[in-house]
């Protein structure tokens, strides 16, 4: 295809269509105008990019062609409405769709921390050797209650998102690699284990479940859905599948920044529950029970509304049209 004959034979109508983005309110003839102009600039972009696929020319049809589409539909109606199908529609299905990287790393978690408290208790010399009598006695008696009533629950509720939305990111970051990722959920499990035998063995257990339960039901699903998309990721490159490794991993590159969206958000509840909920003067069986409304609250999130969205198409990447603009950009 001749590019300059093209070009010259549909500037008309693009110039047109950028009139028609830029200019005041318009009236009803120019709002079809506009309409039918972004239509045929839309094709025009069709056939550049598969037939001249000149970056330059691309870049601004498709940068146009946003601009048009945002004056159409309204920028304020379509950021809200984006905001809105994030969470109905991005989030919860690429939780689903990635339902069995993130349950596989929960169970495997959760299998190895119940084995590491049992061997600790059959083993109770180990516990010497991690920590004095003294610090021993500071944990249990002090360190462990004291935790949660430190700081004003307000600063603590933000140091606590702070901390663990750094832990999700970092395994969500080095997630490419495949081994920092169990070496971070190792880390993470080793404390909980060690923490649970030394109060467990000083007749403290029911204290430590009561304090950990109601925010970290859902703290840790977080910090398991961070590792399985990690790993996900690792896997995106080592078996593409039908897609090239650079497809793969940018489509799962894309879908780990939605997770990690979403968990931010998610994290801001369980730093809620952990700094005003698991302190205060509750029974012990309504702070635990918050804790686990809180957790069913999120499986039914993902195994319901991520189920629909899933199966209408969502997958937790970005919508085709905003990637043809990105690539036609970057291009």
């Amino acid at each position: 295809m001749d590019l300059d004959a093209y070009v010259l034979a549909h500037a008309h109508e693009w110039q047109r269509l950028d009139q028609l983005v830029h200019a005041g309110k318009l009236s009803g003839p120019e709002s079809d105008e506009l309409v039918l102009l972004y239509a045929q600039v839309a094709t025009h972009l069709s056939v550049a990019r598969t037939s001249a696929p000149d970056p330059s020319l691309v870049a601004h049809l498709s940068s146009l062609l946003a601009k048009a589409r945002n004056r159409a539909v309204g920028s304020r109606v379509s950021s809200w409405r984006g905001f809105a199908a994030f969470f109905t529609e991005r989030f919860p299905a690429a939780l689903y769709r990635l339902r069995w990287w993130w349950l596989g790393t929960l169970a495997g978690n959760v299998v190895v921390t119940a084995v590491m408290i049992l061997w600790l208790l059959d083993h109770p010399n180990v516990e010497q050797t991690l920590l004095t009598p003294d610090e021993i006695d500071q944990l249990v008696n002090h360190d462990i209650e004291d935790y949660y009533s430190t700081y004003a629950a307000s600063h603590f509720a933000l140091q606590v998102w702070i901390n663990n939305s750094w832990v999700t990111a970092l395994c969500i970051a080095f997630g490419i690699l495949g081994f920092p990722v169990i070496y971070l959920m190792f880390n993470n499990i080793q404390n909980v284990a060690i923490l649970a035998t030394v109060m467990i063995r000083h007749d403290r257990g029911e204290l430590f479940w009561g304090l950990i339960l109601p925010h970290g039901l859902l703290e840790l699903t977080c910090v398991f859905i961070a590792g399985g998309m990690g790993l996900r990721l690792f896997w995106s490159w080592i078996e593409p599948g039908q897609l090239t490794r650079t497809q793969s991993i940018a489509r799962e590159g894309r879908t780990a920044g939605t997770v990690s969206l979403g968990l931010a958000c998610l994290l801001m509840v369980s730093g809620f529950i952990e700094a005003f909920v698991t302190p205060s003067g509750l029974p012990t069986w309504v702070r635990i029970g918050i804790g686990l409304t809180a957790e069913l609250a999120l499986f039914a999130y993902v195994f319901v509304l991520g189920r629909e969205a899933h199966h209408r198409g969502a997958t937790g990447d970005l919508d085709a049209r905003y990637l043809e603009d990105r690539v036609a950009t970057q291009a």
